[in-house]
């Protein structure tokens, strides 16, 4: 069987970590290059790094920044955000990324999604979906939250699998930062619809919210930040906690 991941997340802006409560009232949590060592070292599975306002401001992801955080790490690393062209994400993996991800950039470009594959691989290739329920819909978001768009989720996610997506970061927009657990009719809905790992991210609050949402969806892995982040969850602790639970995790 395989394991589940547990991937903390980098929330980037002006060079610094910064999380909030349904993408507003973003605060600092510290410095990526600190956090990043602290994860690698206390048995996180990846790390993904998002460069928040990157799209916003219409530049590129802060190259330096990444090659900075990959010298510390010795796990998968994804890095998101200002991602345009095959040229951008090639960039970013020479920078030390082993995976890029694309939110807004693919919603404008569905094609860039096969076009990077092609070149990278499938396995290389992320698609970050911001969903937020609006009319009993799950519908699609861009712009680090600020832009609703017509896509409904579960269409996007099965569409992006099939343009050669390896892999889906879901984020409930509703759920992040509130910290009463994973959105898993969300996650569920998602999972059913795509043959390609899914990771949950926006909710986590307590140990309990990881086993909950591996034992009730088919999700991949789980993601969180501000518990990681303030170290109200050590991952240390919960994969020890998963593992009495019976979850297969990689754990020493």
């Amino acid at each position: 069987m395989l394991k589940k991941r547990i991937i903390p997340c980098l929330d980037i802006k002006d060079n610094r970590v910064v999380k909030g409560v349904n993408f507003e009232g973003l605060r600092d949590a510290g410095s990526p290059v600190e956090l990043a060592r602290y994860y690698a070292d206390n048995g996180a599975d990846e790390l993904v790094f998002l460069d928040i306002t990157a799209t916003i401001d219409r530049r590129k992801t802060i190259k330096s920044l990444v090659s900075e955080i990959a010298a510390v790490l010795n796990i998968p690393f994804t890095v998101g955000g200002g991602i345009q062209t095959v040229e951008d994400a090639l960039e970013i993996i020479s920078a030390g990324a082993d995976k890029i991800s694309l939110n807004t950039s693919a919603v404008k470009n569905p094609f860039l999604i096969t076009a990077i594959a092609g070149v990278l691989g499938s396995q290389c290739v992320v698609v970050a979906i911001d969903a937020k329920r609006v009319k009993k819909q799950w519908m699609v978001y861009t712009n680090a939250g600020n832009s609703k768009t017509v896509l409904r989720v579960v269409d996007w996610a099965r569409q992006v699998a099939q343009l050669g997506a390896g892999e889906i970061l879901l984020t409930s927009m509703d759920h992040d930062g509130v910290k009463n657990g994973y959105n898993i009719d969300l996650i569920t809905d998602v999972c059913n619809e795509v043959n390609i790992p899914v990771i949950a991210s926006g909710g986590a609050g307590n140990l309990e919210h990881f086993a909950e949402v591996f034992q009730r969806s088919k999700a991949s892995a789980a993601l969180a930040a501000s518990i990681f982040h303030l170290r109200e969850v050590e991952i240390s602790d919960l994969k020890s906690y998963l593992f009495k639970q019976q979850i297969p995790v990689r754990w020493k």
